[in-house]
């Protein structure tokens, strides 16, 4: 390099680009005629690893540097261009700060929202940036330095953020409202204090096991088997007293806590009076799914064998009123409480569009 251009010394690609770029055809001229002011300010730009670009004279003629060329994206080449026209999409946004830094004010602006075109398609960004006049050796505004980070990932997580705590507090006054629910029907319908607490522990139990398996999904859904066998697993039944038969399937949030208290209910009733209350007793849990988004059936199915005879009970508590209505509600299905001879006999079903395996997301 001669010396009339030793001043892009160390300045990487972006420099060797500025020494071969025919410079005639611009307002500046060649390299070597370039006025002082302007040498000392590409000769620091060069060198800088902060994203930068000199805007010069009337013209406004860009010349950046490496680090910039990030932000330019896949823009035709901005060397020697107005910066006017590198910029066009947004010009009426930062036209005027431009001119506010010829008239030899500066501006620094944090977190600029700018909707930019850069690989062939309209995208938002944010920056924080500065415009700084550059003055020659009389004081005379000559340029502009624009320096310039983007923060288009902090502002995209910060707004994430946003969501997912807008989310997790929806998500929360639903399970809070839900416990709620639980604790008043359980404590109206016990017959004793101690019966009520016994019975609302293992209800909150079913809720927390299904609520670990949905944080491990982010809330998204959960799978129906884990929501069984997180329902069924304080109840600590022998595996080879419960067969689980059926297809992957993913429950949206609401409808995997509600059937993980469905589940506990008919364990309990099991347990309590059912095909589990003595030896040999078993518990067919089975279920059938169609296509996604169709009509097609999902069948749910809980059915016991090989225990005492079971009879309906003279007077439901939550937990009928839980299987009858509020899970039929939920699946906008029908359901079927069956007391049989060879045993209880549980049925739900509804379409499959009304499987709710994913969730939208609430903003507020």
């Amino acid at each position: 390099m001669n010396n009339g251009r030793r001043f892009l010394d160390g300045g990487g690609a972006t420099a060797a680009a500025i020494e071969a770029h025919d410079w005639t055809t611009t307002p500046l001229g060649p390299l070597e005629s370039w006025p002082a002011a302007l040498r000392v300010a590409v000769g620091m730009m060069v060198s800088s690893h902060f994203p930068k670009c000199i805007v010069w004279g009337p013209e406004l003629v860009t010349i950046h540097n490496d680090a910039f060329k990030p932000i330019l994206g896949d823009k035709p080449a901005a060397l020697g261009r107005p910066f006017s026209e590198v910029w066009a999409e947004v010009w009426p946004e930062i036209g005027p700060m431009v001119e506010k830094a010829f008239a030899g004010e500066a501006t620094f602006i944090e977190d600029f929202p700018l909707v930019i075109d850069r690989y062939g398609y309209p995208e938002r960004v944010w920056f924080t940036f500065c415009y700084s006049p550059i003055r020659d050796e009389n004081g005379t505004v000559v340029g502009m330095i624009d320096t310039v980070v983007e923060t288009t990932a902090k502002m995209q997580s910060e707004r994430n953020a946003r969501l997912l705590n807008a989310e997790l507090a929806h998500r929360m006054k639903n399970v809070l409202a839900m416990i709620g629910a639980v604790a008043n029907q359980t404590f109206r319908s016990a017959v004793s204090l101690e019966a009520a607490q016994a019975t609302f522990g293992e209800r909150i139990a079913a809720l927390g096991e299904a609520h670990t398996i949905l944080t491990q999904s982010s809330w998204s859904g959960a799978p129906i088997r884990a929501v069984i066998e997180g329902a069924l697993a304080p109840h600590r039944i022998a595996a080879e007293r419960v067969a689980i038969t059926g297809p992957a399937l993913e429950l949206g949030a609401k409808q995997a806590l509600t059937l993980a208290l469905a589940i506990n209910e008919l364990a309990t009733n099991a347990l309590k009076y059912g095909a589990l209350s003595g030896d040999g007793g078993q518990v067919a849990i089975t279920w059938r799914a169609g296509a996604p988004d169709s009509e097609e059936r999902f069948v749910f199915g809980w059915r016991e064998s090989g225990g005492p005879p079971v009879r309906e009970p003279a007077r439901k508590g939550f937990g009928s009123r839980l299987l009858e209505r509020v899970l039929a509600q939920e699946f906008q299905g029908k359901v079927v409480l069956a007391y049989e001879v060879a045993g209880l006999r549980y049925e739900l079903e509804t379409a499959m569009a009304a499987i709710a395996n994913t969730e939208p997301v609430h903003s507020s």
